[in-house]
């Protein structure tokens, strides 16, 4: 099960996630978004390749979720990884990569060109929460940028191509939101 963010805004924000080789498609809606009147904090409706389902979530502490699905508890153990996102559950380990669409479709219209501009933009709302580059600083593809917060998660921005960090448009402690640019690459 895909953990969820710490705040989610009030609409649904779909994610693509990789898993085992197959994608599949996540849909996440706070259920006080479609039902203001109960208590509905920690509360998800979510929808796996259009199966829905409704998510209770309490983090526990640092990488440990406590989360119940259709009326069944689950302990979660999330770790980032470098290029994907470790979860243990019931003693089996899934390793699986997770993307926001909407900076896909940026990146299928703009291009990964190794030469030009190249915008780097936040996947999903969270924290920065540590710069690991400067401006002016020679970059090689796949080095970190910053590290961002999400999901109580620690996920590290990289470069896509060799240049050189022109802007940095974030600060340590900024929150950001999905699609947000946080660095330009040139």
């Amino acid at each position: 099960m895909l953990p969820v963010p710490r705040r989610l805004n009030n609409r649904m924000n779909t994610y693509e996630i990789t898993l085992g080789g197959k994608s599949h498609q996540v849909e996440i809606e706070p259920a006080a978004a479609t039902s203001p009147s109960f208590n509905s904090e920690g509360k998800y409706r979510v929808r796996l390749d259009g199966h829905e389902v409704t998510v209770s979530c309490v983090p526990i502490h640092e990488g440990l979720l406590s989360i119940i699905v259709n009326g069944e508890s689950y302990e979660v153990h999330c770790e980032p990884r470098a290029e994907a996102l470790q979860v243990a559950l019931r003693g089996t380990i899934y390793e699986f990569t997770v993307s926001d669409p909407r900076s896909l479709r940026t990146r299928k219209k703009t291009g990964l060109a190794d030469s030009g501009e190249q915008k780097l933009a936040a996947s999903m709302p969270g924290k920065v929460v540590r710069i690991i580059a400067a401006v002016g600083d020679q970059i090689k593809a796949g080095q970190g940028i910053l590290v961002i917060e999400a999901m109580k998660m620690q996920n590290e921005v990289r470069s896509p191509k060799d240049g050189q960090l022109k802007k940095l448009l974030v600060h340590q402690g900024a929150n950001v939101i999905a699609g947000e640019v946080l660095a330009v690459i040139e």
